[in-house]
């Protein structure tokens, strides 16, 4: 028993250790937006001010590179959930030969790391006349996404009974018809968790942007937050730490308002039971 009770009080403290060492840096974030004397010290302001969000946001550079930023992240979580869930639809309802090699070169692909490919990326888009291109960029994030976004919507729609398509094709239902009307409906937490999956990797994604779009106007939030870093070490901690705060809303928003769609699993998992 006291040797239990050891392991759990040892397994305790090493959580709360790990708690706090997040909680150090979200608290310097909250502390240093609202001190007009922010530094890199973590300590409780003398007085509060609003005037660190003011500047964020009444500059039409960072309201446009919010903008540009929730168009590429939306976009490219659009284009996945759609493409993903017409490629996974064949891999999970049709027996295929090769349906096994194909899913472990998914998956192969899901390990490939961004900076290995970027500099041919480069090359092709240079090529295609797509370098400095917002539509680009995006077809470029979809197509980096689709791997993964693939693996996952296969799984996802596994757990969807067959039997309740039969059904419907019975009834005259086409295939299109049971896949929109029949598996998508079903498929709601899982389509919820592959769009914010995606849109979270895109909102932070800071290396794909910097690299193929060059006009410093068509920089994404991800990219912008380094203006407030200057020359010989010198960087505005509150404009920062206020930019950094509105920079986590989008995907807590999402995250939100998806949550009771996630929730709600395959309840009509047994449907085809009876």
């Amino acid at each position: 028993m006291n040797r239990l009770k050891a392991e759990k009080t040892a397994s305790y403290g090493v959580l709360t250790l790990i708690g706090v060492l997040f909680l150090l840096p979200l608290l310097w974030v909250i502390f240093a937006a609202v001190d007009p004397h922010a530094q890199q010290a973590l300590k409780i302001p003398d007085s509060l001010t609003v005037q660190n969000f003011t500047s964020i946001l009444t500059d039409s550079a960072n309201i446009r590179a919010f903008v540009i930023g929730l168009l590429l992240s939306f976009g490219q979580a659009v284009l996945v959930v759609v493409v993903a869930g017409l490629a996974a639809y064949p891999l999970s309802r049709y027996s295929m030969k090769y349906k096994k090699p194909f899913m472990y070169t998914i998956l192969f692909m899901t390990s490939l790391p961004i900076t290995a490919v970027m500099v041919p990326v480069y090359q092709l888009f240079i090529y295609l006349k797509l370098d400095d291109s917002l539509v680009g960029t995006m077809l470029f994030l979809t197509a980096s996404g689709l791997p993964y976004g693939i693996w996952m919507m296969k799984n996802f729609m596994d757990a969807v009974p067959i039997e309740l398509e039969e059904s419907a094709w019975v009834d005259g239902a086409a295939v299109w018809t049971g896949l929109r009307k029949i598996v998508a409906p079903l498929m709601v937490p899982g389509i919820c968790t592959v769009a914010i999956f995606t849109f979270s990797g895109s909102w932070g994604n800071f290396f794909v942007p910097y690299i193929l779009i060059q006009t410093p106007e068509n920089f994404p939030a991800s990219v912008s937050i380094y203006q407030f870093f200057g020359n010989y070490g010198m960087v505005e901690y509150g404009k920062l730490a206020a930019f950094s705060l509105i920079y986590t809303m989008p995907a807590v928003v999402l995250y939100i308002f998806s949550q009771r769609y996630m929730s709600k699993g395959f309840s009509l998992g047994g449907a085809s039971k009876g």
